[in-house]
């Protein structure tokens, strides 16, 4: 199994977990960003810049990953896809897309998208709080038992 992280929106804390497991558990671990991402020196972290764009991280992403890895995204169509080449993905509150949920949060995204288009004040996401990490960090420990 490798890491594979949507960089451009992971957040720092989230991140930090991930190069400490990838660390512990020797497990690979690429960040794909569209801006430099800087990240704790290790055999086992690597970074990749690509081209501005929209979606361009994310194709890089899917491009490169196997059946089997892990995708870090809070991204619900990047997840989408990584689901459909046969990885796994989390997002960075500890949630796991499957098979079974990503259509429903696929229709719910675009439900939202759509209002927001339409003018509807829909508000973000809530911060990330001390609980998400925790969930994160588990749900990650136990992927990588796994591997």
């Amino acid at each position: 199994m490798k890491i594979w992280v949507d960089a451009d929106a992971c957040p720092n804390v989230i991140k930090d977990i991930i190069f400490r497991a990838a660390d512990r558990t020797q497990t690979y671990v690429t960040l794909i960003a569209n801006q430099y991402i800087s990240h704790t020196p290790s055999k086992y972290i690597d970074a990749v810049q690509v081209q501005q764009g929209f979606d361009v991280a994310d194709d890089e992403i899917v491009k490169r990953l196997n059946a089997g890895d892990l995708v870090v995204t809070a991204d619900i169509p990047l997840a989408s896809e990584s689901i459909d080449k046969g990885a796994i993905a989390l997002n960075p509150r500890g949630e796991l897309y499957t098979t079974e949920n990503i259509k429903a949060r696929l229709e719910m995204r675009n439900f939202m998208e759509t209002l927001r288009n339409s003018g509807v004040e829909t508000g973000g996401p809530k911060a990330l709080n001390h609980r998400d990490r925790e969930k994160f960090a588990n749900c990650l420990d136990k992927l990588l038992l796994k591997k």
